[in-house]
């Protein structure tokens, strides 16, 4: 099994956590605030995590530049913003579904993973995510009759338009990630991806708590105030991360954000057992399409 696969899939399981306490967290934060604590508590994990690697595993630091420093902002400014829309999302929707439809992502990765890094995929691998995707579809329309035309007015309900530019903004982000890691001359890609990482929250960090000060001074306070929670998300948030940056160090966005829609099925157990929120048929099959796709994309 190539490398990149178990790291993705921790890197999803990471990911459904942290989504599940940023919705825990939404009753006591605000939506700007729930989006923060990711950055602002796991930051200081990112730093930690770059220093081990180079006193115990003995890595050199990778030499930053200007093409790195573009894609960091690039893509930290994307995932902040993403991060928001789901956030928001959560308030609209139950967890499942607000999570299924920013998993339009792989598709749109693909996409910005061509126009920006000319990277192509095979015809097995396009099917593979188109099942997948179809699966995220069959969601966003479970609680209603199956036809074309209910079909079509899910695409183009609020809900729909925010989960799909969700995950537009987390593709660009993704594919922005992938391009400053591989700008780096590191001595490998587990460093290289710590570096991004760390670089890369650390701006998030001070970019947010700019904008704090200037909208909301007392939702810091409160950020403060729920540090035990708070420092959850930003610990499996770091984690995560830094699994998402080594995997797709490793290998294309597209392929990566394809295997990562295995959070859906984390997804659906946590919106279950966590949230008590009840899941019908509809939802259940869109889950098997999407396994099937991840299954297709694993043997493609």
């Amino acid at each position: 099994m190539e490398l990149w696969i178990p790291i993705t899939i921790a890197a999803a399981f990471l990911q459904n956590l942290r989504s599940a306490l940023q919705k825990h967290l939404q009753g006591k934060l605000g939506t700007r605030g729930a989006s923060f604590v990711r950055f602002g508590y796991g930051f200081p994990v990112a730093i930690l995590y770059v220093v081990l690697l180079h006193l115990i595993a003995g890595y050199s630091f990778p030499h930053l530049n200007l093409d790195f420093a573009i894609w960091a902002i690039v893509g930290g400014l994307a995932q902040i913003f993403a991060t928001i829309m789901l956030v928001h999302l959560f308030s609209l929707r139950n967890f499942a579904v607000g999570t299924a439809y920013s998993k339009t992502e792989p598709v749109q990765a693909a996409i910005f993973g061509f126009i920006l890094l000319g990277e192509k995929l095979t015809a097995g691998a396009v099917g593979a995510i188109i099942v997948g995707v179809i699966g995220v579809m069959i969601i966003s329309m479970a609680r209603m009759p199956l036809s074309w035309k209910n079909m079509l007015a899910a695409l183009a309900s609020r809900t729909a338009l925010i989960g799909i530019a969700s995950g537009a903004v987390f593709g660009i982000s993704a594919v922005a990630y992938r391009s400053a890691s591989l700008a780096l001359d590191g001595p490998n890609s587990i460093m290289q991806a710590a570096m991004t990482l760390a670089c890369v929250t650390t701006f998030q960090t001070l970019f947010m708590l700019v904008w704090m000060l200037w909208k909301d001074k007392g939702e810091i306070v409160t950020v403060i105030r729920t540090w035990r929670s708070s420092s959850l998300v930003g610990l499996a948030s770091v984690c995560g991360s830094a699994c998402w940056f080594t995997a797709m160090t490793l290998q294309q966005v597209a392929y990566v954000r394809a295997l990562g829609q295995i959070e859906l099925v984390f997804t659906f157990t946590a919106s279950y057992f966590l949230f008590h929120e009840r899941v019908n048929r509809m939802e259940i099959l869109g889950c098997l399409f999407i396994v099937a796709g991840i299954v297709g994309l694993l043997f493609r």
